[in-house]
């Protein structure tokens, strides 16, 4: 009898609500590989619950900059260099130099490198060039030695596929079929009854995603702003929401697991999603939020956000904003609150969206790279 398959899977996050990485460590267990998933343990990390696959979080020296990213590196190199494995899967751009390097002394060993977004081209890289010219260096090095390459939509993998003449598949970051075991109460969740739910979801409520905008947008209107998730702006929307007295109006969250998160998103109204097309990786992203709010039966409003735009309209579940202000977010909104056959149209819609749109049928691509190769 044939031992199984061993993956090493790595982040620079502390896995807590990765879940797109926790789906493929998922699919990889479930057909048949050992896995490891290796990331970062934070000061402020909390205790991970139960997975049917190993995890380890590093302890590190230094937590954010180069120092951070160096020392991670090096310490992944090490780690991946003194273990059995079979495949090395490497998540965004920021793990790959360790990959590679600990793969040159793996004569045996695959490495599969999943793109999560346009990494080069991330704000904070962007406003930083001679940092964002580093992680190009790294990545027109390695790149051209890749032979397994994924990433989350078609709009990002033609970037590469022009960039470097590979063949990119797609494996979009899609949700599972979403089927509770129980629907939490709002009671329970202290979420505010009797009024419209907006919800605004997700570990990246980072600069340039639209989350000033709808705090600025909920004065305007009667309902009240969830945001369930953490990111670089939440500081700053906790003092303008204190400074414009919208306490009532705009409640945080924090950051939960998945599926405690999407509790939450059940009880919204409507789902935001506020990209704005001020870098390329913003401007070519498909939010997992978008498929969040899709299985949990909650029509979106977004900003035109190419792939975002493109799913909304394909599966009508929500409004795509031609310009993006406060005003115009506001009025949106109200039309649709305003509207509740227009509303449980749009929700009918995410229904029947969900059962095409779903991580269920997005494997069948992480088959072909994972169990079919030769």
């Amino acid at each position: 009898m044939s031992r199984p398959l061993k993956a090493i899977v790595s982040v620079t996050n502390d896995l807590y609500t990765d879940n797109r990485v926790h789906k493929v460590c998922t699919f990889l267990h479930e057909n048949g590989y050992e896995v490891l998933l290796v990331g970062r343990k934070r000061r402020s990390s909390v205790a991970l619950s139960p997975r049917a696959y190993e995890t380890k979080r590093m302890k590190l020296l230094f937590e954010k900059g180069a120092a951070f990213y160096a020392f991670f590196n090096l310490r992944l190199f090490f780690f991946l260099l003194f273990r059995k494995c079979d495949v090395l899967v490497s998540n965004d751009l920021d793990t790959l130099l360790a990959n590679h390097m600990a793969k040159k002394f793996k004569r045996n060993c695959r490495l599969v490198y999943d793109s999560h977004e346009y990494f080069t081209e991330v704000p904070e890289l962007v406003n930083r060039p001679s940092v964002q010219r580093i992680w190009l260096s790294v990545e027109k090095w390695i790149f051209p030695q890749l032979k397994d390459v994924y990433t989350v939509n078609d709009s990002i993998a033609k970037i590469y596929t022009d960039l470097y003449q590979k063949e990119i598949k797609v494996v979009r970051n899609i949700s599972q079929q979403w089927k509770p075991e129980k629907i939490r109460s709002k009671a329970e969740l202290d979420i505010p009854e009797n009024v419209p739910l907006i919800i605004l979801q997700g570990a990246g409520i980072n600069v340039d995603r639209g989350a000033e905008e709808a705090v600025e947008a909920i004065q305007q209107i009667e309902a009240v702003l969830m945001i369930v998730g953490d990111g670089d702006v939440v500081g700053q929307l906790k003092d303008r929401v204190k400074e414009l007295g919208l306490e009532s109006k705009v409640r945080f969250y924090g950051r939960r697991p998945y599926l405690e998160m999407m509790q939450f998103t059940y009880h919204a109204d409507l789902g935001l999603t506020l990209d704005k097309d001020t870098n390329p990786n913003y401007k070519f992203s498909l939010p997992n939020k978008v498929f969040d709010y899709m299985h949990a039966r909650t029509p979106v409003v977004a900003t035109n956000i190419i792939e975002v735009a493109n799913v909304i309209r394909r599966n009508d579940i929500g409004v795509v904003l031609e310009t993006f202000t406060p005003d115009s977010l506001a009025t949106a909104l109200r039309e649709i609150i305003d509207d509740p056959k227009r509303l449980d149209a749009m929700k009918s819609s995410c229904a029947k969206a969900a059962e095409v749109e779903n991580w269920e049928n997005e494997t069948s691509v992480l088959a072909e790279i994972y169990l079919n190769h030769g």
